[in-house]
């Protein structure tokens, strides 16, 4: 069974340390400590223009360059993008991976150096894969599920 846009988005932001989720213009937001890293806008309302997505902070000068590169999934999202904020639609083919690392960034961000610690700490390479499931070669946990091999390949 597909899990639902939202359902997804909610499961990758809350795995951050930390996240919590705030219902805030009638939306889901997703947030460290009470400052914003990325929020939900639904088709049904004026936030998603008929279409779902989310909007997640982004480094400066990164909004441009994607929305450039991909108009069909990127876009400058009302209000906040502005300040640099990303907007990802959640219909068609995702790249759930991207959205993670997005999503990733995003809290980086906006997360105090603690927990930004924690979350690097959490990424650090781990040992080489002994016997069963796991990551091969040093490879780190994703928020997605898939890891990242050394060569930053991910690996499914």
């Amino acid at each position: 069974m597909t899990l639902r846009p939202l359902t997804r988005l909610r499961r990758m932001c809350l795995a951050l340390p930390e996240a919590h989720e705030v219902e805030a213009w009638a939306e889901p937001t997703f947030r460290v400590r009470n400052k914003l890293f990325a929020m939900y806008a639904a088709a049904t309302n004026h936030h998603g223009g008929g279409r779902p997505a989310v909007w997640c902070k982004a480094g400066p000068g990164n909004q441009s360059i994607m929305v450039q590169a991909n108009p069909e999934r990127f876009f400058v999202p009302p209000y906040v993008g502005p300040s640099g904020w990303i907007g990802v639609w959640l219909d068609g083919g995702v790249d759930w991976a991207e959205l993670a690392d997005l999503l990733r960034d995003s809290y980086l961000l906006v997360a105090p150096k603690k927990l930004r610690a924690q979350l690097q700490d959490v990424e650090r390479p781990g040992p080489p894969e002994i016997a069963g499931g796991g990551t091969q070669g040093g490879g780190r946990q994703r928020l997605d599920g898939g890891a990242v091999a050394a060569t930053g390949k991910v690996c499914r």
